[in-house]
């Protein structure tokens, strides 16, 4: 029978039904604190399920029954964040804390003169939850996209798995909401709903989970919804952003709470809004009492249900963070607070040997599993010969083993007094485990190495490194799949893997022809990536992200950056960051035979190893006859809105700071320039109604190239 068109009878009550259900879900699952029996609730559920099966047009994206529905993903798609989710920097002490603060107190221009007491800034603290962070979208009201951190640009979008997660509000509990919001916050699994799942798992054959995160982390990419209700996530939100429209900071809007003037008030604004906040939150008005905050919850965190490696202290008002601004990779007005690695002893089994993408030799002990942190560990790198002689390994040597930083473990020192007798002491190997060439340390440096270019480890890492995110962002391409194109001998350098094609990639084990046909298109799309990627991509020893974007600017081909190396390595010594250690390497990259013979077969697979015209244009203005180099933007700050015609945001970004500008998230009356694409918003309203400066792509492109 065909489903008939509803009356206003029924429409009014399905937006009743909606509204007890989620007023009821709030108070279970957020403030714990039921007010509907379990009965009652499933019985208004029923009633809402055949009134939208009876007259789908009363579907709502905010109805309880969306929580859990839909057919399983085939797959998550790459979204870009509309604010980047940056990660924080980490302090491991009490002095690391206070010398935080006294760059913050230096950039806020308020560091103290010789005799002065210590200006006290009111923190926020909270502690560090350890579990996975979310970024979650609403536009009025309603929630419309949830996303992974990824790599703080770009996360995975897992809308339909963060729905059925309760403590996350499918609609705000606001009556005037704002057109859109961001909230930052973090998922995790209880412990006791860990160790409850860990048990039916048990029961049925199935192997257990090592720990709650990454549990946790596994569940949201889980391509089944229903998989992801079932384990029962819980959410605690952090961060709130809201669009600049020119609202008055402090007014309340109706029944509404007042849009925050600090992180206090941004913590409580979330929890009016419907969110679980974290209660552990205090507000301190001094470093002294967030020291105190944290030597508290060091014992009392370990009653919690849930692990924290941690306290995070942040900034409390708003407008200093703004003041403040950001690092390359993290806030300056924020901190993680960590509290000292857990240390356990182990008996090491054997001395194994890793080869990196540069042909470094890393030796790597492995020892019998121990818990460490929520997880068991059983290997640890050991670095190189250095700290392998300073520690004195010998075969069968019991070692003390921690987590640095709680992340990573590591071997912090042997008990020879536990040494079997005639135990042998452990070296490096002669040769290469991988390929059997002879291993090389040349004087001074710390690393030892196979120079063999063909070992299958270095082409692997190599391949690696050219399709990751910093790179060339080939999505697909993963490590199973790149060990069985080397295996098979179907790739032999990263010119190969642009002569795949579907056919062959589809042959391969887990591969179907869809897959294969979509990565042959992520590998030609990944031809237009900029040039600093390129040069990143080509895993030069020493060339990172950041120089590999100066040296971009600096020399516009890989020509003339080989050139330069060759002939004049004074000015690459001359670009701010580069020192002759990076020159060096350069000179030997470029000097390589087979090296050579790569940059001549991708310039003749497409790639243009060189900037674009629009970068070119930038590159000429900050180098113009002004001479002011990357400082042409020096002291002026931008704002970025809307779809630009050919920059990506980041693009645009990375131009502007390059250039000496700073990027902001809101506009301002301090705001320099308004850049403005395609369904620009309220940043554009306001710029214009503040007379802020508004630019095209083509403005800015024409500002930069003039060094004005």
């Amino acid at each position: 029978m065909a489903p008939t068109s509803a009356s206003a009878a029924q429409a009014a009550r399905a937006a009743e039904l909606r509204r007890l259900l989620n007023h009821a879900a709030h108070a279970y699952y957020v403030l714990d604190a039921p007010v509907m029996e379990d009965p009652v609730y499933d019985r208004l559920y029923r009633e809402l399920l055949e009134l939208e099966a009876a007259h789908p047009e009363l579907h709502s994206p905010d109805s309880p029954t969306q929580r859990v529905g839909g057919a399983p993903a085939e797959s998550f798609s790459s979204v870009e964040h509309r604010i980047p989710l940056l990660s924080l920097d980490n302090a491991f002490s009490l002095d690391e804390l206070e010398a935080w603060y006294g760059r913050l107190l230096k950039v806020l221009d308020r560091t103290p003169q010789a005799g002065e007491p210590l200006p006290q800034l009111a923190m926020v603290g909270e502690l560090k939850i350890d579990g996975n962070a979310l970024a979650l979208s609403y536009e009025h009201g309603v929630l419309v996209r949830a996303a992974t951190r990824g790599d703080g640009e770009r996360g995975e979008e897992i809308t339909a798995n963060v729905r059925t997660i309760q403590s996350v509000p499918l609609r705000l509990q606001l009556e005037h909401p704002p057109a859109w919001v961001e909230v930052r916050g973090e998922a995790l699994i209880p412990d006791g709903t860990f160790a409850a799942i860990n048990a039916e798992r048990a029961a049925r054959g199935e192997a257990l989970f090592a720990n709650p995160r990454n549990a946790c982390a596994g569940t949201l990419r889980q391509l089944d919804p229903k998989v992801v209700a079932a384990r029962r996530l819980d959410f605690f939100a952090y961060t709130l952003h809201l669009p600049d429209d020119g609202e008055s900071s402090g007014v309340a809007n109706g029944g509404d709470p007042a849009r925050p003037t600090s992180q206090w008030e941004s913590l409580q604004w979330l929890q009016a809004a419907g969110f679980k906040v974290n209660p552990n939150a205090e507000l301190l008005p001094s470093l002294a009492a967030v020291e105190a905050f944290f030597a508290r919850w060091e014992d009392e965190r370990k009653t919690l249900d849930y692990a924290t490696d941690g306290v995070v202290v942040k900034l409390d008002d708003l407008r200093l963070q703004a003041d403040a601004g950001f690092t390359q990779k993290a806030p300056r007005w924020a901190i993680a607070l960590k509290y000292a690695a857990e240390e356990a002893p182990s008996k090491l089994l054997r001395l194994a040997c890793q080869v990196g993408r540069t042909g470094v030799v890393t030796p790597v002990a492995e020892f019998e599993p121990v818990p460490l942190a929520g997880t068991t560990v059983s290997r640890a790198t050991l670095h190189n010969a250095d700290r392998l002689a300073e520690l004195d390994l010998h075969a069968g040597d019991t070692i003390v083993v921690r987590k640095a930083g709680e992340i990573i473990p590591e071997v912090v020192r042997v008990l020879p007094e536990l040494r079997p007798a005639g135990a042998v002491p452990l070296q490096l190997p002669q040769v290469c485990p991988e390929c059997g060439s002879e291993l090389v340390r040349e004087q001074g440096e710390a690393a030892t190495r196979c120079v063999n270019s063909s070992c299958p480890a270095i082409l692997r890492g190599s391949l690696r490194h050219w399709v990751s995110k910093g790179a060339l962002d080939v999505d697909g391409l993963g490590v199973k799949l790149i060990e069985q194109l080397v295996e098979k001998g179907l790739v032999g350098s990263i010119a190969d893997l642009y002569r795949l094609d579907g056919a062959l990639l589809a042959s391969l084990e887990r591969m179907g022809a869809r897959s294969a046909e979509n990565l042959v298109g992520a590998l030609a799309a990944s031809k237009a990536q900029p040039w600093h990627r390129q040069l990143y991509g080509l895993g030069i020893h020493h060339v990172g992200e950041v120089n590999a974007k100066a040296l971009a600017q600096t020399f516009p081909s890989a020509a003339e950056l080989a050139s330069a190396a060759a002939d004049t390595p004074e000015r690459i010594t001359a670009v701010f960051g580069i020192g002759e250690q990076i020159v060096q390497s350069l000179q030997q990259w470029f000097a390589t035979p087979a090296n050579q013979r790569l940059l001549e077969q991708l310039e003749a697979l497409g790639f243009s190893l060189a900037l674009s015209t629009a970068e070119r244009q930038v590159a000429a203005g900050a180098s113009g006859p002004a001479g002011d180099g990357a400082a042409a933007l020096q002291g002026q700050t931008f704002v970025l809105t809307g779809t630009l015609p050919s920059l990506s945001r980041r693009q645009a970004q990375d131009m502007i700071e390059a250039a000496g500008g700073k990027v902001t998230g809101s506009v301002s009356k301090k705001t320099s320039y308004v850049v403005a694409g395609a369904e620009a918003g309220s940043k554009l309203a306001k710029a214009e109604s503040l007379g802020v400066a508004v630019l095209d792509e083509a403005g800015l492109l024409q500002l930069l190239a003039q060094g004005s």
